[in-house]
């Protein structure tokens, strides 16, 4: 069976489209193979900065013939329907069956499309793939109109066999295809013929070129490591820097350089932050002290003087960029002495949001959060303030500006050349975690403390403005926010109520919204004019703008607003709604987090439905709990057993307008089972209230267990409905109180089955 091989040729292709450009092109061309009838056994795509690969292996030589019927319109049809019926099948009426059916005559055509040659099909697809591949970003060049990342200089397409290679007939605006392709750009630029796969990738070897870029890195990786080892030092696991640098050479030459002596005091994150985004360096670091004192760079030649004047250019170009770094790290150090005052002033000419405020008004939001919170997490409260009062105020560091990803590390750094405990300086580092789902969580309290109450505080602050989430779009991010709240809560058993903390949350955000300055406040005022007093109204209604800038004037308004209940009745109205609204966005976010902790949604709806839904720590703990039960035999049987006298019950009680939800009575009782039930439900109310109370759900799901042979035999051997109306009633009122009982672990009518 053929093999195809696919390379279209260009200028470099960006390394961080690379990944995704292989997978295009594979599910592009092999999806319109398959849609025009070839099969093949097995794909593989490969990428270097200056080529697409894709081979196929096992196609199938032509696309198999094609008998297709379609019914058409009955021979006594008018004329237009039979005329649309030939337009569609391309035939013409001589070329129509008559056939009956059922109590007519219908037309059929026959319409039968012989195979193709895999030849033929390969052209359409790959020219069709070209034209239409999804670049990021793509560009023209010259005078046509073919669009590719780069400008694309030849297309080598063949389909081999055992009788010989076979060039593909293909022009895409004057690109021929053929069968050849060309080496390194500078150790082997000529071009050169091949005949398949196997020969395209030795050959290529040749020319100085590693066709897979799983290889490439593999050999930089190792080649890095051994290099390192010989000096006794360490390289710094960078996967997506590997992965970048993989993508920017074709045959690469691993070099090692040591850092000057005059930049060794920087912190380890500065070096491998500039390395890495100025240079696309990896860090080398001694294991003994923990300095980085080397790089790493990858050339993509190899030199007659083993690299020696690459490496000389490149320390070079890094001693003016680690000069820089050491400018800026030494400056800031001279204010982290002085008390960062100046950092302090600094932000409050920062706006976080035109309706939140600046960065100081949010970080005195924070610090009031933090200090609530820091009691709930065993945080002491004065370091929890002052914490979070320093945290962000490396932001207007240099180091920070230059290096946006360093904020919150550089923050410790500075907090302990002020002077700060090491709890209050880790603080500054970790508030921002967890960012992302693979992002670890802090667990010193401290940290804890803080990095909910920056968490809680962008919540509600874009929750009181309705900058809510929309579908897909999220641009501040909230959804991650919630998702760093469930993460801190769970991963440090957290006891907090998030009813609560959105309650303070929303008040700090409203309050210092209302009195960052005039214009907020006077907007403020504009937006909740319904809600004053009608004498208010008449005395300020269109002279509001007159306040700005007139200190004494607006003093006087301030006091009349605050005494109209602008701070009262606005706040007071908008809170509960918030509340409501942003719990249950939390709770669709932890229906997703438990999802894929393995926890089913209709368990986490019965645990939802639940009081205290907000103490995310104890919900988690009851649906655990709710769904180990379930999976056991008795947990399965006794939710059918409930789900039946549930449904028994609503139903009398809809037909009877009462609720039976009062009076069983064992003396009532006439069987067995029924006395038997009784007592079961006695022995599990004694047993499951301790449990609930003391939050042993385990104990209280054991205890529900014990209902499961009671409840079975009762409606085995009893017929609730009975014609006997005080027994009717009493067996309904022990439905109830089976009802009632397993409602104090969990709704179970949430859960399917």
């Amino acid at each position: 069976m053929p093999e195809l091989l696919i390379e279209l040729f260009s200028e470099e292709i960006p390394a961080r489209m690379q990944g995704r450009a292989r997978e295009d092109l594979k599910k592009l061309v092999t999806d319109g193979l398959v849609a025009a009838g070839l099969t093949y056994e097995s794909a593989g795509a490969f990428s270097t900065p200056r080529r697409l690969t894709l081979t196929i292996h096992g196609l199938t030589a032509e696309s198999r013939a094609v008998r297709e019927e379609r019914k058409g319109p009955r021979t006594d049809a008018p004329a237009a329907a039979l005329d649309g019926f030939l337009r569609a099948t391309g035939l013409t009426l001589d070329q129509l069956e008559k056939r009956a059916d059922k109590k007519a005559e219908v037309y059929f055509a026959v319409l039968e499309k012989p195979g193709r040659k895999a030849a033929e099909i390969v052209a359409e697809v790959l020219e069709t793939a070209i034209r239409t591949f999804p670049w990021p970003k793509s560009m023209r060049w010259g005078s046509g109109n073919l669009r590719w990342v780069r400008p694309l200089h030849s297309i080598l397409c063949l389909l081999s066999d055992e009788g010989g290679a076979e060039v593909v007939p293909l022009n895409v605006d004057g690109i021929v295809a053929g069968n050849t392709t060309g080496g390194h750009r500078f150790m082997s630029p000529a071009r050169f013929p091949v005949t398949g796969f196997d020969d395209y990738t030795a050959k290529l070897r040749r020319a100085f070129v590693m066709l897979d870029s799983a290889e490439r890195e593999a050999h930089i990786w190792n080649d890095a490591q051994n290099q390192a080892f010989a000096r006794g030092l360490e390289v710094v696991p960078d996967a997506g820097l590997l992965t970048e640098v993989a993508g920017l050479v074709e045959w690469p030459v691993v070099l090692m350089g040591a850092i000057g002596e005059a930049f060794l005091h920087l912190p380890p994150e500065v070096l491998q932050t500039s390395m890495r985004e100025h240079q696309k360096f990896f860090s080398v670091k001694n294991p003994k002290t923990g300095r980085i004192e080397g790089f790493v760079t990858v050339a993509n030649r190899e030199t007659a003087d083993h690299g020696a004047t690459i490496l000389q250019g490149n320390l070079k170009v890094l001693s003016a960029r680690l000069s820089d770094a050491k400018f800026f790290w030494e400056n800031d150090l001279r204010e982290a002495k002085a008390g960062m005052t100046g950092w302090v002033e600094g932000l409050k000419s920062v706006t976080f949001h035109n309706k939140l405020g600046s960065q100081a008004d949010r970080i005195a939001r924070i610090a009031a959060l933090a200090r609530e919170i820091a009691p709930l997490v065993g945080a002491d409260a004065d370091q929890a303030e002052q914490a979070a009062r320093i945290a962000k105020l490396d932001l207007r560091s240099a180091m920070v500006g230059e290096f946006p990803e360093l904020q919150g590390t550089m923050g410790r750094y500075y907090a302990l050349e002020a002077g700060q405990p090491e709890a209050v300086a880790n603080a500054a580092r970790d508030h921002y975690s967890p960012l992302g789902p693979s992002d670890a969580v802090p667990t010193e309290p401290v940290s804890v403390a803080v990095a909910l109450a920056d968490k809680i505080d962008t919540l509600t602050g874009f929750w009181a403005i309705d900058e809510k989430p929309t579908g897909s779009k999220d641009p501040f991010a909230l959804r991650r926010a919630a998702l760093g709240v469930i993460r801190l809560v769970l991963g440090n058993g957290v006891r907090v109520g998030l009813e609560q903390q959105f309650r303070d949350g929303l008040a700090e955000s409203e309050w210092c919204r209302l009195n960052s300055n005039q214009a907020s406040f006077l907007l403020a005022v504009k937006h909740a004019r319904a809600t004053f007093s009608e004498d208010f109204i008449n005395k300020y209604d269109g002279q509001i703008e007159r306040f700005r800038g007139t200190p004494e004037a607006f003093a006087k308004f301030f006091d009349d607003a605050m005494d109209n209940g602008l701070m009262g009745v606005y706040r007071q109205e908008r809170v509960p709604e918030l509340v409501s609204d942003l719990l249950t966005f939390f709770h669709d976010r932890l229906k997703v987090f438990l999802r894929d902790q393995g926890i089913r949604h209709d368990v986490i709806d019965a645990c939802l439905a639940m009081p205290g839904n907000d103490d995310l720590t104890l919900l988690v703990k009851r649906a655990e709990a709710l769904q180990a039960f379930l999976k056991t035999e008795d947990g399965t049987n006794l939710l059918q057993g409930f789900k039946r006298a549930n449904n028994i019950l609503t139903q009398a009680e809809q037909k009877d307008g009462v609720e039976y939800s009062f009076g069983a009575d064992p003396k009532f009782a006439e069987t067995d089972e029924e006395r038997a039930l009784f007592a079961a439900l006695d022995a599990g109310e004694a047993a499951i209230k301790p449990a609930m109370a003391a939050e042993d759900f385990a104990a209280a799901m054991a205890a529900m267990a014990k209902l499961r042979a009671p409840i079975d035999a009762f409606f085995t051997a009893v017929q609730v409905n009975s014609d006997n109306a005080i027994v009717r009633r009493n067996r309904l009122n022990l439905l109830h109180r089976i009802r009632a009982l397993v409602a104090q672990v969990a709704d179970l009518t949430k859960v399917e089955g």
